[in-house]
């Protein structure tokens, strides 16, 4: 086994994309000018990748009474849904980060876009629960691999000293995919009967496709990165992720693998388990109609975007770890708030939305340059990968454990398993360095 370290971050000197002078470095969007043209382009490319990735994945669940009339399902069958989706996504999003360290960032990102676009088309044409699961399970080949190549895209044009903001910014395109999901909801379910209304809204998913010509024609890979990760004989090497540290001290990323892959499935499990059931939760639990629900998610999702933003300046601020431990307690906490309150009190119930999409999203501001710091050039791909998508493969049991749970405790009731997760995630934290503050070749 070679016994080579991987390769070390950029030194200080490395030249940044963006404006020289000191000045440029203040502002509120200081971390936008950082970035310079090219990084520009790329993070607009990331931004509607990742807020259409976030439009497509919310198909399902806003539509899922609808399915579950139309077939006759249990809750443990629509829960399987999700956990089909996000199983698979562990799969297409590990091998979209090895694409990412050896064809290039740009290309993997073509390739994630296309795939989840073509096959949440094809779910609008399932004529079956059987055919549907699969179009699903085939949907999150790309629905995986998206998020960790335009996080690492974006990463490696960022400065050390804006690149949580600029990563929370990113993040935050998953809001707006959701709000946008929210609103097509509610106008397609206004309009169209429900066994018409779900096909509708898979078939709206082919939107993705169109930016895929645009990402093809102005998006390109950080030059220096390209450079460095192309140099490297292990890019894209599954072996160097699970490398333990050498008796010669070389350096190891065993350790970084096990703990961020916790990390990561304590955060989504909960997060999925809200995100999958508070729609079905609105509708059955607490009887609110079509419009209704929107209104109740307008609330959610206001707080995640503002959730995301604040989370993305509290990581540069905090650091990445202390940023996670924060969130992970107040998610839990409004998780438990959320699914107790009493029955009749709905003004609360859509007051405490907000603070609940704030905190579950901040939680995940921190994640994209979190990952991409932890590992080398040659390998940043396949770690951030790897770690992301393992997390929601493992973290998709709680969405399912909650629909069998729902038939006996309630929705309302069930949810509160999602507070386990962010117990997990803040335990995994013990694993990790803090990296506030490293450059990235």
């Amino acid at each position: 086994m070679s016994t080579t370290p991987p390769p070390r971050s950029a030194p200080s000197t490395d030249v940044r994309p963006g404006p020289a002078e000191h000045g440029a470095e203040d502002g509120a969007f200081a971390w936008l000018r950082a970035l310079g043209p090219r990084g520009r382009r790329a993070f607009a490319g990331a931004f509607g990748g990742y807020a259409l990735d976030s439009y497509d994945y919310f198909t399902l669940p806003l539509s899922m009474v609808a399915l579950s009339a139309y077939f006759g399902l249990s809750s443990g069958q629509t829960g399987l849904f999700t956990t089909v989706t996000l199983v698979v996504s562990a799969v297409g999003g590990a091998a979209a980060g090895v694409i990412a360290d050896r064809v290039g960032r740009v290309r993997a990102l073509m390739i994630t876009v296309v795939t989840y676009a073509v096959f949440t088309v094809a779910c609008g044409f399932a004529p079956t629960y059987e055919t549907l699961l699969v179009f699903r399970a085939l949907q999150g080949l790309g629905f995986g691999g998206e998020w960790a190549v335009g996080a690492i895209l974006v990463a490696e044009y960022a400065s050390a000293r804006h690149r949580g903001r600029t990563l929370g910014a990113i993040q935050s395109s998953w809001a707006v995919g959701w709000g946008l999901a929210a609103v097509v909801y509610t106008l397609v379910f206004s309009f169209a009967g429900d066994d018409l209304a779900w096909r509708v809204m898979f078939w709206t998913g082919a939107l993705p496709a169109l930016l895929v010509v645009w990402l093809r024609r102005s998006v390109h890979d950080a030059p220096t990165a390209t450079a460095a990760r192309e140099q490297d004989p292990r890019r894209g090497s599954f072996a160097a992720i699970f490398r333990p540290a050498g008796r010669d001290g070389a350096p190891g990323l065993l350790r970084t693998t096990v703990f961020a892959s916790l990390l990561s499935t304590g955060v989504q499990g909960g997060y999925y388990t809200l995100a999958t059931w508070v729609p079905t939760y609105l509708k059955s639990d607490r009887g609110l109609s079509v419009v209704g629900t929107g209104g109740y998610l307008a609330f959610l999702i206001s707080g995640a975007f503002l959730g995301y933003l604040t989370g993305g300046h509290l990581t540069d601020r905090l650091g990445r770890r202390n940023n996670i431990w924060l969130f992970a307690l107040l998610s839990a906490v409004c998780i438990l708030a959320y699914a107790n309150i009493p029955h009749g009190a709905n003004t609360l119930l859509l007051v405490l939305g907000f603070p609940l999409g704030f905190c579950m999203s901040a939680i995940f501001s921190g994640f994209g340059s979190y990952l991409s710091e932890l590992y080398p050039t040659a390998v940043r791909g396949t770690g951030q990968g790897f770690t992301y998508n393992t997390g929601r493969a493992v973290g998709a049991v709680f969405p399912t454990l909650v629909g069998f749970l729902a038939d006996s405790w309630g929705v309302g009731g069930a949810l509160v398993f999602g507070a386990i997760g962010y117990g997990l995630a803040a335990l995994a934290l013990l694993g990790l360095p803090e990296t506030r503050g490293k450059e990235l070749a």
